[in-house]
């Protein structure tokens, strides 16, 4: 198995799905269904693997929803930690184990490892000002907090992350910092807090990550490398929250471990209580052996957004540490978009699963075939109801299915499903059909370690198009009037072409792979890449049966009238996606902002980020430069002439080493969309704006 072929064991884990909602498409995109298939295909080479998984139940996340539901983090964990599961379950997705992060088996560890740490003098303890709402008395999170972010712009950046430009926070790098729980601005006050000194790892982090350069996915390296050359700070490991794992220490009563320390740990809590579960040694899988060849090889699937945790912080806990091991890979992938559209779980636009579930009843493999084929492996991709339809009907349909079924009913309708011949065993005596299928099992191989499931999938459709291509050629239902010996000949390469197809399907379509295995009439149990594929002369096959049917174009305009009903009811959410008022302010304290019409004299976008752009404004009063996140929705040159609003009082900022002389105004929608706020006639540049 090229460079896997050296380990024993596989340690493999998908990210720990908050238990605060249910799971989307977007969520198997990016994290479950590549580590399914994944772990599918390892086991099919006979490999030892493990797949662990679980709720990760702690966080202010948890918390925020609690207190939108009005009621509290047990009962919402509870809540969503079943369905979650039952959703997982339903869909085929074939973990070891599901965890809690709520068990005592994971509080116990977390602390085991905060405490390791803690003794090696690996934290550094400091005072630091921190968020606090006066009126609700406590300090503030980092998703208790919302602002502008200072690399893109978006004004709903959280206090750890924008999620739009991906970029890690601390609460105090946002502009305009306002609290989610009273809408007011936050006060810093001191408290007292462990950092784990990320700057300290820094040299060993980068070594370590440059090592990988070539074997990591381009996104995920790229966004490591930009981490690190923007130089990494420590980063606090505790926070002052009631809900999650206590600091196991006297002098922090009421402190909770950050949930970006206690998650990662879930992970091996997990195998620890699977360990038990079935008589295993959990250390073979984590810990560091005696002789490094011996060290299983650790693989994290997650979402882009996750990219920092899993590269950054939890490989340095794991080094600081010092007796596990380090992940191999961590294949990230980018976003899904749905119809044109960001996913988004505060508009209910999104495809949930267990909805799905329910109104696609047994057609778990239709998603799991169209997920796959357009998966976000390194730039964001699509999902479209349309699509699903065309590949269903198109591939499923037309080709795989197509070719299973007329073989299976020609060879009950020539032989009544018995296969017989001169030999006893009945394998591939046609060699270029044998030697194509030979090459299909390489690319999937090749592509499957390389994380291109797309490509690897592709190979598996081409195994049927060849069967679909050899069937026409030799026509078995006209030469078995003319030369019957050559037509059973033809069916009889088929059947063994449908053994490789359900052998090769069962990694991405397991349930697709039984039913051809039911057909086939073989053994109820997985076909592993080196079992030989023949039938025994006189093996009798069970009846044809429909692998897919058709989805109709009613069933499609359902689902789009579904999606277009949930925009139309879909009202401003009371949260992050709308900020709450802010505190009245009188007159006086608003006529001290300077706001005047400009113009846009040039635009170019910022080096290096995503969403900059650097625009030189003609205020009437001067020409200035300002930095504006709106690269996202504006090319330059077709900005140039824009009339603006522009805030230009405000108190100049450096940004990406540029600095940025104002404000512009824009108006963004709840979709996130952004829009000039312009007078509508042609004002003289620096006209007051009042």
């Amino acid at each position: 198995m090229s460079q896997l072929n050296k380990y024993k064991r596989f340690t493999i884990t998908s990210a720990l799905p908050y238990a605060n909602g249910p799971l989307h498409i977007g969520h198997l995109a990016g994290a479950y269904l590549p580590a399914d298939i994944f772990v599918r295909y390892l086991r099919l080479k006979k490999k030892d693997v493990v797949y662990i998984c679980g709720s990760d139940e702690h966080g202010a996340a948890i918390t925020i929803k609690a207190k939108k539901e009005d009621t509290t983090p047990q009962a919402i964990i509870d809540k969503y930690h079943k369905q979650i599961k039952e959703s997982f379950e339903d869909f085929g997705i074939a973990f070891d184990i599901y965890h809690r992060t709520s068990s005592p088996i994971h509080h116990e560890l977390s602390q085991e490892f905060f405490l390791n740490l803690y003794e090696k003098d690996e934290f550094v303890e400091k005072f630091s000002d921190q968020y606090f709402d006066e009126d609700y008395q406590q300090f503030l999170a980092d998703r208790y907090i919302i602002g502008t972010c200072p690399n893109c712009g978006n004004e709903n950046a959280y206090g750890d992350q924008c999620e739009r430009c991906g970029t890690s926070l601390n609460p105090t790098d946002l502009i305009n910092p306002i609290s989610t729980l009273s809408g007011k601005t936050p006060v810093l006050k001191s408290t007292k807090h462990w950092y784990l000194p990320l700057d300290k790892y820094q040299p060993w982090l980068e070594q370590w990550i440059d090592a990988k350069e070539g074997s990591w996915k381009v996104n995920v390296f790229g966004q490591c490398k930009s981490w690190l050359k923007s130089g990494l700070q420590p980063r606090s490991m505790t926070r002052d929250l009631d809900w999650g794992i206590d600091v196991p220490l006297a002098e922090a009563k009421g402190k909770k471990l950050y949930v970006w320390m206690d998650a990662p740990i879930g992970y091996i809590s997990a195998t620890k209580q699977w360990a038990i579960d079935n008589n295993k040694d959990w250390k073979l899988y984590w810990k560091k052996q005696a002789d490094e060849q011996d060290d299983a090889c650790l693989l994290h699937f997650i979402g882009k957004d996750n990219i920092v945790f899993h590269c950054i912080i939890f490989p340095s806990i794991l080094h600081a540490h010092g007796e596990y091991i380090l992940p191999q890979n961590v294949p990230a992938n980018e976003f899904l978009n749905l119809e044109g559209d960001k996913l988004s779980t505060s508009r209910n636009h999104a495809v949930w699963l267990h909805e799905y579930l329910e109104e696609f009843p047994g057609k778990q493999d239709e998603l799991r075939y169209v997920l796959t084929s357009i998966l976000p492996e390194t730039s964001d991709s699509e999902f479209t109801w349309k699509d699903y339809q065309a590949r269903v009907n198109n591939e499923l349909v037309a080709i795989l299915g197509n070719f299973v079924n007329r073989v299976m009913i020609l060879m009950h309708k020539f032989y009544d499903g018995k296969i017989e011949a001169d030999t006893d065993r009945i394998e591939f005596t046609d060699e270029a059909l044998s030697n194509g299928i030979g090459e299909y099992y390489d690319e999937i191989e090749k592509n499957l370690e390389a994380y291109r499931y797309r490509q690897a999938l592709q190979a598996v459709m081409d195994m049927a198009r060849l069967g679909n291509r050899y069937l026409t050629e030799k026509e078995p239902w006209k030469t078995i009037k003319t030369d019957p010996a050559a037509a059973k000949e033809a069916l009889h390469n088929c059947l063994v072409l449908i053994g490789h197809l359900a052998t090769a399907a069962q990694a991405f379509l397991p349930a697709t792979a039984k039913k051809i295995i039911t057909m086939l009439n073989l053994p109820n149990e997985p076909i592993t890449y080196d079992q030989e594929m023949y039938f025994n002369n006189g093996h009798q096959l069970n009846p044809a049966a429909l692998l897919f049917e058709k989805v109709e174009d009613d069933v499609i305009e359902a689902q789009l009238k579904k999606l277009a009903d949930k925009k139309a009811a879909a009202v401003p959410p009371k949260s992050a996606d709308v900020l709450p008022a802010k505190e009245n302010v009188n007159y006086e304290t608003f006529a001290t902002m300077d706001i005047r019409t400009g113009t846009i004299l040039a635009a170019e976008k910022v080096a290096k980020t995503k969403k900059l752009l650097k625009l030189t404004i003609d205020t009437g009063i001067d020409e200035r430069t300002v930095v504006s996140g709106i690269a996202e929705y504006y090319e330059p040159e077709n900005i140039i002439g824009q009339k603006v609003s522009i805030l230009v009082n405000l108190e100049p900022r450096e940004i990406k080493g540029i600095v940025s002389q104002g404000m512009i105004l824009m108006a963004e929608n709840s979709e996130g969309k952004l829009s000039f706020v312009a007078p509508t006639e042609d004002f003289h540049n620096g006209a007051v704006i009042r």
